[in-house]
C-alpha cells in the first residue's frame, strides 16, 4: 500500500483530485478538465498514478505543474482541513442547519435560512467575478464564533462583505445603526467594520468593509457611513470595476494567505 489518499475538491464547478500523504500534504493533483496529472515530485510518480488509477478517464499528461507560482505552491502545501477555499457561501450556516434543522413546523421562519439565502445570493454574484482576476473566499471563521461572510481579493483591493437579508423591506442606515422595516435598529455597521479590521490585521493589508443588502424594497442612507460601502445585491458586481490597487502577483499571494485557516485562528 502506498499510504496515499485522494481528496476531491470542487470550485466553480471544476473538480480537482488531490493526492495527499498521511500527514495531509499534497504531492500531486489531477485536473480532469485539463486531462493532466501534476506532480510536485517525481519520487512518488508510480504511487500517485496507482492512487489515481480508479479516477482517471481517458489519456492524460503527467508531469510537473506548468510554471507553478509561489502562491500555488503555498496553496498545495495546505492540509485539506486548513484550506478554506472550498467553503460554499453560507458554509457555517449549512453545517449548522444540517446538524440542527429545527422543528418541521414553526410559527416563524427560521432566521438562519434567511441569513443563508442572503449569503448564497451575494456569494453567487461574487463567484462570477473569478474570471476577471478576482478571488472570493466564503464563511471565514474568526475566533469567538464570528465569521466574515465573504472576502473578495482582486485588482481593486480587498473587501469584507456582510450579507443582510432584506427582502421587500425598507432599510435605513444611520451609522452605526441599521434598521429593517419597523424592527429595532441594530448597530450592525460596528460589526461590519470590526470584521474588516480583523481581516486587515490578519492579512497585513487594507480590507474595506461592505454591507450587501439582499432584495430590499428601498434603501435610505441620510449620510454616508464612515468607511463602509452600502450596496444592494444588484450593485455588488460593480466591485469588479474597481482597479489599480493590486498587481496580479499580489492578488494571488493574498489569496493564498487568506485561504489558510491558521491565519484566522492566529487572531486569538
Amino acid at each position: 500500500m502506498s499510504g496515499l489518499r485522494v481528496v476531491p475538491t470542487w470550485r466553480h464547478g471544476r473538480e480537482r483530485l488531490y493526492v495527499c500523504l498521511t500527514d495531509g500534504r499534497n504531492i500531486a493533483w489531477y485536473d480532469r478538465e485539463a486531462a493532466r496529472i501534476n506532480l510536485l515530485s517525481e519520487d512518488r510518480r508510480e504511487d500517485v498514478l496507482e492512487a489515481l488509477g480508479p479516477f482517471v478517464t481517458g489519456p492524460v499528461t503527467v508531469g510537473p505543474p506548468p510554471v507553478p507560482t509561489p502562491a500555488e505552491l503555498v496553496r498545495l502545501a495546505l492540509h485539506p482541513d486548513d484550506d478554506l477555499a472550498p467553503n460554499r457561501p453560507g458554509e457555517a450556516l449549512l453545517v449548522d442547519l444540517d446538524r440542527d434543522p429545527g422543528p418541521a413546523r414553526r410559527l416563524r421562519p427560521d432566521p438562519r435560512r434567511r441569513a443563508l439565502t442572503a449569503e448564497q445570493t451575494v456569494g453567487e454574484i461574487l463567484d462570477r467575478l473569478d474570471g476577471a482576476g478576482w478571488h472570493t473566499l466564503h464563511s471565514l471563521p474568526l475566533p469567538g464564533g464570528d465569521r466574515i461572510h465573504h472576502l473578495v481579493i482582486g485588482p481593486g483591493g480587498l473587501f469584507a462583505l456582510h450579507a443582510l437579508y432584506a427582502r421587500k423591506q425598507k432599510v435605513t442606515v444611520a451609522d452605526p445603526m441599521v434598521s429593517l422595516g419597523r424592527r429595532e435598529p441594530q448597530p450592525l455597521l460596528r460589526r461590519v467594520r470590526a470584521d474588516a479590521d480583523r481581516a486587515s490585521y490578519a492579512l497585513t493589508a487594507e480590507v474595506r468593509p461592505v454591507l450587501a443588502l439582499v432584495a430590499p424594497s428601498d434603501v435610505v442612507v441620510p449620510a454616508p457611513p464612515r468607511e463602509v460601502r452600502v450596496l444592494r445585491d444588484t450593485e455588488v458586481e460593480g466591485l469588479a470595476r474597481v482597479g489599480g490597487v493590486l498587481k496580479p502577483a499580489d492578488v494571488e499571494a493574498l489569496h493564498a494567505m487568506a485561504r489558510d485557516r491558521r491565519v484566522w485562528g492566529a487572531l486569538g
